[in-house]
């Protein structure tokens, strides 16, 4: 993410020099600012790819974790609550 953060700032300074002007040929810079343009857009698609494999790496449904540890221990004394239930 921290690479992909560097590229979009020189990127958009590469953009912003292009908009004042600072090029000699402007044909070349019309060309090139559109793909400065389609590559920020990658930069962009790929940082929201990179977020969301993130995500699921971290056990992230919806926006929320999944506490594993909590489940098990709610079921564990949920059964417990059971057994006792059950003897009585």
């Amino acid at each position: 993410m921290g690479l992909l953060g560097e590229v979009v700032v020189e990127i958009t300074t590469a953009m912003d020099r292009m908009k004042r002007g600072e090029f000699d040929d402007v044909k070349d810079a019309v060309r090139s600012y559109r793909d400065l343009r389609q590559a920020l857009q990658i930069v962009f698609e790929e940082r929201t790819r990179i977020a969301k494999l993130d995500k699921q790496e971290a056990g992230i449904a919806y926006d929320y974790a999944l506490d594993l540890g909590a489940a098990r221990a709610e079921i564990g004394r949920r059964l417990s609550c059971l057994r006792i239930a059950g003897d009585g």
